[in-house]
């Protein structure tokens, strides 16, 4: 549990259509109380429903957006730790969030992955031979990292990854 920080202007955009962007429009033309909190309403629904999208659980799952930090904050209870990985990967990785604050627990813990912040020139294959000391073992990172990945090679600069212990 803790902070996780993430690229602000990498990800998806989720924030800029649908009703966070008609939330976000409204709090920056009258920033009342009740504006802001919808805006930060919409945007942890627009999270939940990214999350959703990409096939995991979101029994039991709150997400909620403090614009003022461009922090989400994600709690629950998920039913493995790779599940809670990919819930704040999926969380982090959205274009106007800066960081995530884990308050998820696991039904049944396991060891924890590490993290990498993917940088220009980078691929799975150097990435896999940095952590595990040999390049073909990219598949394990790919296969980590689904539904967010769906194509080895795509792979962007400021996304987060996963990086399962082997």
């Amino acid at each position: 549990m803790g902070l996780m920080s993430f690229l602000k202007d990498a990800g998806e955009k989720l924030l800029g259509v649908g009703q966070a962007k008609a939330a976000q429009q409204a709090a920056a033309a009258a920033p009342t109380p009740e504006n802001v909190a919808a805006l930060s309403q919409a945007a942890g629904d627009a999270i939940v429903g990214y999350v959703k999208a990409q096939g995991l659980p979101t029994d039991g799952l709150t997400v909620e957006f403090d614009g003022a930090t461009s922090t989400v904050t994600a709690s629950g209870v998920m039913p493995d730790q790779a599940t809670k990985e990919k819930v704040l990967l999926c969380c982090g990785n959205v274009a106007g969030v800066a960081g995530v604050n884990d308050m998820l627990t696991v039904s049944s813990p396991e060891p924890e992955a590490q993290w990498h912040t993917v940088v220009s020139g980078d691929n799975l294959s150097k990435i896999a031979k940095k952590f595990y000391g040999d390049a073909n073992k990219y598949p394990v990172i790919f296969e980590a990292n689904k539904p967010m990945l769906t194509h080895p090679d795509k792979i962007y600069p400021g996304q987060m990854l996963r990086i399962p212990p082997v």
